[in-house]
């Protein structure tokens, strides 16, 4: 983590570092980053980076655990319409909260998912911590859908929360692709009704096959 001269820099010029670092990351993969490359752009000695972190490692494990309390903070900004919601209507307005994070902070997400698909120096038990936390979170909406009778009994839910994780990683960048958005566009800002629509239709359609499965039912 930063040592006490990183947070005992000005909100500005430490904002600034933080910014500069996240287009390092999220436009290079971790061994391509550079930080000859990145104090050039902040315009401050290399020895002085090493008075605010210990090395790259240091600094990528911090932009980490930023990004993940900001996905923290941005799924808590919003409360579900019904907290007694059946469980595919209530994964449908999660995944919705997932996606529009990664759309809205396109860097964060970047990094996190290079970090979790294994370009990352991070620790494992870091990468092995936030895994968890996913997988513990899905395991409770499963568990909650078994007990109200949403899930059939038969699934086994060490397998539909391998799923569920899976797709959240992935299906941000598909929607990306499909529906030809760019993320580094929206930073920060609101998708246009077309769009918000179109990625409503996607969700549907994600959300029926996770509800009804692909094989064809028989009349």
């Amino acid at each position: 983590m930063p040592k006490q001269t990183f947070f005992n820099l000005p909100d500005e010029k430490r904002q600034t570092l933080i910014d500069l670092a996240l287009d390092e990351f999220a436009g290079n993969d971790y061994q391509s980053a550079s930080i000859s490359r990145l104090v050039a752009q902040a315009g401050i000695a290399k020895g002085s980076f090493y008075q605010y972190f210990e090395d790259k490692q240091d600094l990528y494990s911090y932009l980490f655990q930023l990004g993940a309390e900001q996905k923290v903070a941005f799924l808590s900004e919003a409360a579900p319409p019904d907290p007694e919601m059946a469980l595919f209507d209530y994964l449908s307005w999660v995944f919705q909260r997932r996606v529009l994070f990664d759309l809205y902070y396109p860097r964060f997400s970047k990094l996190t998912y290079r970090a979790l698909s294994g370009d990352s120096p991070l620790p494992d038990d870091m990468v092995a911590r936030a895994k968890a936390t996913a997988d513990d979170y899905f395991r409770r909406l499963l568990e909650a859908g078994l007990a109200r009778g949403d899930i059939d009994p038969a699934i086994d839910p060490d397998v539909a929360v391998f799923v569920l994780s899976a797709v959240l990683i992935e299906f941000g960048k598909y929607m990306s692709l499909h529906l030809g958005l760019d993320p580094a566009s929206l930073d920060g800002a609101g998708l246009p009704t077309a769009e918000a629509e179109a990625m409503q239709g996607l969700f549907d359609k994600l959300l029926y096959i996770l509800q009804h499965g692909m094989e064809k039912k028989n009349d």
